[in-house]
């Protein structure tokens, strides 16, 4: 495993600054303890194991997967963590939203994978630099759990062409890959450990493969932006004020959510997943998928 990052009181220092980018990435990134991280998992498997047979107006997977910080409590706790947002702060400034926080599991030997994409892609956003994707591990990522790949560099590329598949085994919303060759020496492994992070920008080529571990490999991931991002497709987007203020009004801001999956944030939940669905399968082929 990587030797994680040096902090300097909590913050980043300005040499790994530099490197992300540089890279478009960083890693591995000592946020929260180990204990607490793990602590995260029981919560989040005993939310599995009470709800997934009990009725909800969409599967779980999909409020696990899209917009969790409106209705789990413990997605907007994560997306909240004052040391992950403090490693954040780095990189986006005082003035943090966040956009999304997603469970992203893959259970243990299956065939299930990420194809290489890039993340606004589809979003709407744009191209921009003022998003970054924080990658909480929950449960260790490596290699043989099918940890990311990132390609360093592949940041300063605009958006690229990418070609939707929808295909059983890949868990993108589109089974999206972008249609550029990804050579395996240009893959960068990233590794982490319950409690580490890593950082990536929008538009770095990523992907990952199956996990052939036995045990689950357990992701939060949050996608954080400042108040100067906006949508450029469809309506106001959504997104809570996680630090700092917002002066420029391009989100709607929600609220945290007032308790596990009640009835008012299911509700504001929809709202916001049928809106940005506007953006998010633009032009798709086919309806499938979590925000079909």
């Amino acid at each position: 495993m990587p030797i994680p990052l040096k902090l300097n009181a909590g913050r980043l220092r300005q040499q790994d600054i530099k490197r992300y980018w540089e890279d478009g990435f960083l890693f591995p990134i000592p946020a929260i303890s180990p204990d607490a991280a793990l602590e995260f998992r029981r919560q989040l498997e005993a939310i599995e194991t009470e709800w997934t047979h009990k009725h909800l107006p969409q599967p779980l997977n999909t409020y696990k997967r899209v917009n969790a910080q409106c209705v789990m409590p413990l997605a907007y706790q994560i997306g909240a963590d004052p040391g992950i947002l403090n490693v954040v702060e780095g990189i986006l400034g005082p003035d943090i939203l966040i956009y999304a926080v997603e469970f992203f599991i893959k259970e243990p030997k299956t065939r299930h994978k990420v194809t290489m994409h890039q993340d606004l892609t589809y979003w709407g956003l744009g191209a921009t630099s003022e998003m970054v994707t924080a990658w909480l591990a929950l449960s260790p990522a490596t290699r043989q759990s099918g940890c990311m790949d990132f390609v360093r560099g592949s940041h300063k590329n605009p958006i690229l062409p990418h070609k939707d598949s929808f295909a059983e085994d890949n868990l993108l919303s589109r089974g999206q890959e972008v249609q550029v060759h990804v050579a395996e020496q240009d893959k960068t492994s990233i590794e982490i450990q319950p409690g580490e992070i890593s950082l990536h920008h929008g538009l770095t080529i990523h992907g990952s493969g199956p996990n052939i571990s036995d045990d689950r490999r357990i992701a939060a991931v949050i996608r954080y932006v400042t108040p100067n991002v906006a949508q450029e497709i469809g309506a106001r987007d959504y997104a809570i004020l996680a630090r700092g203020s917002d002066r420029q009004g391009n989100f709607i801001h929600v609220a945290p959510p007032k308790g596990l999956f009640k009835a008012t944030d299911l509700q504001l939940h929809e709202e916001i997943r049928v809106a940005q669905a506007a953006a998010k399968m633009k032009n798709a082929k086919a309806k499938k998928g979590l925000f079909a």
